[in-house]
C-alpha cells in the first residue's frame, strides 16, 4: 500500500499545499481520500484524473471535498467522452450538497459521474481495501478511516474532536495521518480539532508506528506543532505532513 500526500492544509488552502487529499494506491487500484479545495490540480501531478478507482470523503466541510465541483466538470466533459461512474463514499447529504455547490439540479445533479455510497459505521471492502469508518466529534457528521491491505494499516484521523474512538481505529496502524489544527493555548472549543500535542498523545495511546501531523492551518506555526507534539508521550517517529510525501506500507 503506498500513501501520497495530495493536500494537508487545514481549514483553507496554504501557500505551500492545498487543503486535505491523500492518494491510496494497492495491486493498480487507487483510492482518493478527501478533495478539498487546491486538490485537484495537485492530484494530477501523481496520477491521472482518470486513473481513480474511487473517493471517499470524510466529511462536507469544503477543505474536505470541494473539488469534486471541478472533477465532475473534468470527468463529465473530457474530450472524447465522459469516463464510466466512479464510486464516492461520503456522508448521507454528499450527492445533494455536490449538487448544491455547483448549482445544479438535484435530480441528476453529478449522480451521472460519480455513483454516490453512503459512508456508514463500520467495515467495508473498497477494491482491495478493507475499510472501516468511525464518527467522530466534529460539528458536522465526519469520519475517521482506518485502511488496511495485505497485513498493513493505515489511520486517518479526518477532522475530530478528542476522541476514544480516534484511539480505537488507530490501534497499532503503521501510519496515523492525523490532524493538529491547533496549538496549545486557553479557551480551545471542544470537540472541533485537536492540538498537536493531542494527536501525540492519541498516537500515544493507539500505539502506531509512525505519526504524521496533518491539516495544518496556514496561521499556524509547523514547526511550533512539531515541537509540541514530540513532547506529547509518544515515543516514535513524528513527522509534518507535506505535499508529494510517499510512504509505502
Amino acid at each position: 500500500m503506498r500513501v501520497t500526500v495530495i493536500g494537508c492544509s487545514g481549514s483553507f488552502p496554504g501557500p505551500d499545499s492545498p487543503a486535505s487529499s491523500y492518494l491510496i494506491e494497492a495491486d493498480g487500484y487507487a483510492l482518493v481520500l478527501d478533495l478539498g479545495n487546491g486538490a485537484l490540480g495537485s492530484l494530477q501531478r501523481f496520477r491521472s484524473l482518470y486513473e481513480i478507482d474511487a473517493v471517499c470523503i470524510s466529511h462536507l466541510h469544503a477543505d474536505h471535498c470541494l473539488d469534486l465541483c471541478g472533477y465532475w466538470v473534468a470527468r463529465t466533459y473530457r474530450p472524447g467522452g465522459p469516463p464510466p461512474p466512479i464510486p464516492v463514499y461520503g456522508p448521507a447529504d454528499t450527492a445533494a450538497r455536490m449538487a448544491r455547490a455547483y448549482d445544479l439540479d438535484p435530480v441528476p445533479g453529478m449522480s451521472g459521474t460519480f455513483d454516490f455510497r453512503t459512508l456508514r459505521r463500520g467495515t467495508q471492502e473498497i477494491g482491495p481495501f478493507r475499510v472501516t469508518a468511525a464518527l467522530m466529534p466534529h460539528p458536522v457528521e465526519a469520519y475517521a478511516f482506518r485502511i488496511e491491505h495485505n497485513g498493513k494499516t493505515l489511520a486517518y484521523s479526518g477532522d475530530t474532536g478528542a476522541s476514544d474512538d480516534l484511539v480505537e481505529i488507530a490501534s497499532g496502524a503503521d501510519l496515523f495521518l492525523c490532524e493538529a489544527s491547533f496549538l496549545d493555548g486557553p479557551g480551545l472549543p471542544s470537540e472541533l480539532h485537536l492540538t498537536a500535542r493531542e494527536a501525540g498523545e492519541h498516537a500515544a495511546r493507539a500505539e502506531v508506528g509512525r505519526l504524521v501531523l496533518t491539516h495544518l492551518v496556514p496561521w499556524n506555526d509547523a514547526d511550533l506543532s512539531l515541537k509540541e507534539a514530540k513532547a506529547s508521550p509518544y515515543g516514535g517517529d513524528i513527522e509534518l505532513a507535506r505535499v508529494g510525501a510517499r510512504y509505502t506500507l
